[in-house]
């Protein structure tokens, strides 16, 4: 009986650490292009549990692609008087190449900067967050991209420093993410899923969002034609 309940409370206190307080850290959607030639562009607009995330991608030569993507959100509720407000952006380059006709490996690096307010409260605890933070992150990722599918698994290494009432706090986080792109050629759905973990959790003074779970729309044009 001691050890059901100590499970139960252990879970009891994740679940509230997860969900019961404003997330100091929250996630955006990993950008995986997959690009395939000179010349590529993308945009996407995807919407999930980090709020409404814009990305684009483009491939400079056939070996070297930059991205800029952003992470916007602005929640309100009226009658508990909870918000949560953030700004992201942030930009990368990195190094892609073919693997055969349809196989891709990429590796992007770069960094980011966010704001965030939030205020959450209830009968049993309040939680308010008002905070800068810079984030560092590398990406690898392998895939598949056809005309009717794009298929990829990724891992986001990230470096994470918070700065709140003059005081700076540093983190490290693993984000493993699953891919997955269907339609046509130069327009797709994506769906990502995917986790975000601490890695030096036992030292981690501040709550996170570890679910990364979006939808949204690719599109995608060759400025550079083939003759």
């Amino acid at each position: 009986m001691k050890t059901i309940r100590f499970y139960l409370l252990l879970t009891l206190s994740i679940m509230l650490g997860f969900f019961g307080c404003a997330p100091v850290y929250i996630p955006n959607v990993v950008n995986t292009p997959m690009l395939s030639n000179q010349g590529e562009l993308q945009g996407a607009f995807y919407t999930g549990v980090s709020g409404f995330d814009p990305q684009f991608a483009y491939a400079i030569t056939d070996h070297l692609g930059v991205m800029l993507n952003g992470s916007f959100s602005n929640k309100t509720n009226d009658s508990l008087n909870n918000f949560h407000k953030h700004q992201f952006i942030e930009t990368g380059v990195g190094y892609y190449t073919k693997i055969g006709e349809s196989g891709r490996f990429e590796t992007f690096g770069g960094l980011g900067v966010a704001k965030l307010k939030s205020d959450y409260s209830n009968n049993l605890w309040i939680s308010y967050t008002d905070l800068y933070s810079y984030r560092a992150f590398i990406q690898p990722s392998i895939g598949a991209a056809t005309d009717f599918f794009d298929g990829s698994f990724s891992t986001r290494f990230v470096m994470l420093s918070i700065f709140q009432n003059n005081l700076n706090y540093n983190a490290y986080f693993i984000e493993p993410v699953i891919t997955a792109k269907v339609g046509y050629k130069y327009v797709k759905a994506v769906f990502q899923l995917g986790f975000s973990f601490p890695v030096n959790s036992n030292e981690l003074i501040f709550s996170y969002q570890p679910l990364l779970f979006s939808i949204g729309i690719q599109a995608k044009i060759n400025t550079r034609p083939k003759k």
